[in-house]
């Protein structure tokens, strides 16, 4: 299967930022320059519309000035008087002084027709519509000759007006009529980018006063395409609106226009309204864009060379963390001494990033040191197990071929006598006990690791319960020569706690106290810490005998787990009582401990509880002393709840030697017992008695 092509990382940032930047950098220009366009038409449009209204304004003062002139001259006695030559000076003064383009100036005589005084020759400058008004000023428009007709069209001057007053003599009596005729407009050609526009005038009938196109002067809007829209914009304009349109007028030439309406100055039609449009190419409008264009193009080319030498200088900047990351990745395990993770960087990001590269190298090799670690505990683990099998198993044997030997020898009649029988019955009765208590003690363990091993808690004095367990541990104390140590005080000790399960932990600890302790003494002891937050009641056993390496003391609350030396392997056991033990009294609150200097130094066990209140109890005052419990026999440690408990038949110490916290017991020997079997398996209540230990010290 072929591989996906790869590439470096400075390649791929190079590339990415590359043709991420260059299209980003074109659609920017495209629209910047849709904006700059839209604005330039707004900036044109808006620039139309107050044009049309100021060349609307001044067609208008050119007419109020063009009529306030006339309407003086024409009241002078100069004039009046009809003298030729004098009329002529005043003309031509008079075209000097008009703001307006004047063509020509003229008095004519209503009596005869004849031109009496002109500016222009004898030219005929319009002719008179009469009557004249007797107060105003007539006006009518001059429009060029049509096509196919005789006369001269000026392409330049435009808006052409004709306007004529009548002159009356000294007496009143109507002579002559002063005529002027006046181009309000002149074409020009516009600078290129100017946005005032060029004047367009369309009267309310549609025919076209002053156009851009000088020979659609004179014509009508209905020659034309798109003739309905001019007469809507004509309507708006007529109405009162101000606004600015797009439209052509010829092929290919796009054109903007501003317009507003205006009264038309002709007396004879005094509701109609001129419109006056200031118009503009749309190119023109635009005249601005190809110099932003080129700007902008200009611009473009430099950021993309920008961006060029910023990929190239940010490339290996970035590349290089990178690159150390990934050398260090590749090369650590095939370094043969530690090197530290490449740090230091410029950049944050890549500082964290090798600071969890090296966080997940320690973790890595912490995981692989645990592993390595669970590997051979599982691989001892496995031994143990194989180990205990055997142990069990010889365990197991023994006591079997014991009982079988026995019952055998009984059933097969041969033993001499009655007493003979009773004895190997009792043999075979004692290493059932001890048997059931192996089997007891691997059910506890295989239901505390299922999780369904239980207590039932209820409030019990520790000190009556630790006395009930001394008893039953007594006699194997004494079989081993042991001196046994009490400090318990004389106030009851309330916890709330198992007391069957109590009792199976306790004598479990002294049990297994008796057993690995060859001479010396073992030492019961219990204190009270007082806190705040909950106050402990502290158990120690503490021994004499054999001790444990500090080395292999934690695995001793493992299941199966025996420590292995010469000193300890001697004794028998399932390595399963600590283990069961821990887990009881965990399940009651509290926690144990092990602690031995070393080997041959004696161990500790310390077991703590939580202390409830002493009201609590349900007859605190009535707790047996220890001259009030009996004697076990010497097989109650082994055999731990399930066990027989025995009666003295009279005490072998006197009461009194055993009054105070603390007592030492020396062991006396021959002492007598009877059993009896207990027929629920658990420990009942004890007989009053007293402490027994025979032995010499």
């Amino acid at each position: 299967m072929a591989r996906n092509r790869q590439s470096s990382f400075r390649r791929i940032l190079l590339t990415r930022i590359l043709l991420l930047f260059v299209p980003v950098l074109f659609i920017g220009e495209i629209v910047a320059l849709n904006k700059a366009r839209s604005s330039l038409l707004e900036t044109a449009r808006q620039n139309l519309t107050e044009s049309s209204a100021i060349k609307a304004e001044k067609i208008q003062d050119a007419i109020a000035t063009l009529k306030t002139s006339l309407l003086l001259v024409s009241q002078t006695k100069l004039i009046q008087s009809g003298s030729a030559t004098e009329a002529q000076e005043l003309f031509t003064q008079l075209e000097q002084e008009l703001p307006t383009h004047i063509e020509c100036i003229q008095l004519t005589n209503l009596q005869t027709g004849e031109i009496t005084a002109s500016s222009c020759g004898d030219k005929v400058i319009g002719d008179l519509s009469l009557p004249l008004p007797s107060q105003g000023v007539q006006i009518t428009p001059v429009l060029p000759p049509k096509a196919g007709t005789t006369g001269q069209r000026d392409p330049q001057n435009q808006l052409q007006l004709l306007l004529s007053v009548p002159v009356y003599n000294g007496v009143g009596k109507l002579l002559y009529a002063l005529s002027l005729r006046s181009a309000l407009h002149q074409q020009t050609d516009t600078q290129p980018g100017s946005i005032t526009g060029s004047l367009a005038v369309i009267a309310e009938d549609g025919t076209i006063l002053a156009h851009p196109l000088s020979d659609r002067v004179g014509n009508n809007i209905q020659q034309y395409p798109h003739a309905d829209r001019l007469q809507s914009i004509i309507n708006h304009a007529i109405v009162g609106q101000k606004y600015t349109i797009d439209f052509s007028l010829q092929q290919g030439q796009d054109l903007i226009a501003g317009y507003t309406a205006i009264a038309e100055p002709m007396t004879k039609q005094p509701q109609q309204k001129w419109v006056v449009f200031a118009v503009t190419s749309v190119n023109n409008a635009l005249f601005g864009l190809e110099e932003i264009k080129l700007i902008l193009i200009v611009l473009t080319v430099g950021l993309i060379g920008a961006s060029l030498l910023a990929s190239l200088y940010l490339a290996p900047y970035l590349a290089k963390p990178v690159e150390e990351l990934r050398d260090y990745a590749l090369n650590i395990y095939s370094h043969h001494a530690v090197q530290p993770v490449p740090h230091n960087f410029k950049i944050r990001e890549f500082n964290q990033l090798a600071q969890a590269l090296d966080q997940m190298v320690e973790r890595l090799k912490a995981w692989a040191e645990e592993l390595e670690i669970a590997w051979k505990e599982a691989k001892t683990a496995n031994q143990v197990k194989s180990q205990f099998l055997a142990t069990t198993s010889h365990e197991l044997r023994n006591p079997l071929n014991v009982i079988i030997n026995c019952v055998r020898l009984v059933h097969d009649g041969l033993c001499d006598n009655r007493e003979e029988e009773m004895e190997f019955l009792k043999r075979a009765d004692e290493t059932a006990i001890h048997l059931l208590g192996i089997i007891n003690d691997l059910l506890d363990i295989s239901k505390i690791e299922a999780g369904k091993l239980s207590v039932v808690t209820e409030p019990l004095n520790l000190r009556q319960i630790l006395l009930e367990v001394v008893n039953i541990q007594s006699v194997n104390v004494q079989q081993r020569g042991l001196q046994l140590k009490i400090e318990l005080g004389s106030e009851p000790i309330p916890v709330k706690a198992d007391g069957a399960k109590l009792k199976q932990v306790l004598i479990n600890i002294i049990g297994n106290a008796t057993k690995f302790t060859d001479e010396g003494s073992i030492t019961v002891a219990c204190e009270i810490q007082y806190s705040s937050e909950q106050s402990q009641v502290i158990v120690k056993i503490t021994d004499t005998g054999v001790g444990i390496d500090p080395a292999q003391q934690h695995k001793l609350f493992r299941p199966f787990v025996m420590v292995d030396g010469a000193t300890t392997r001697k004794f028998e056991g399932t390595g399963l009582g600590l283990a069961i033990s821990r887990n009881l009294i965990e399940l009651m609150g509290g926690s144990i401990t092990l602690m031995s200097a070393g080997t041959g130094q004696g161990t500790t066990v310390t077991i703590s509880l939580p202390l409830i209140d002493i009201s609590l109890l349900s007859h605190p005052g009535q707790e047996e002393n220890l001259s009030d419990i009996g004697v076990s026999s010497a097989d109650e440690g082994a055999r731990g709840l399930n066990s027989y408990p025995v009666l003295r038949e009279e005490p072998l110490l006197d009461s009194n030697e055993l009054d105070g916290e603390k007592h030492e017991l020396s062991l006396l020997p021959e002492t007598r017992e009877v059993s009896l079997m207990a027929q629920q398996g658990v420990l009942p209540s004890l007989p009053t008695g007293e402490v027994y230990a025979n032995g010499d010290r």
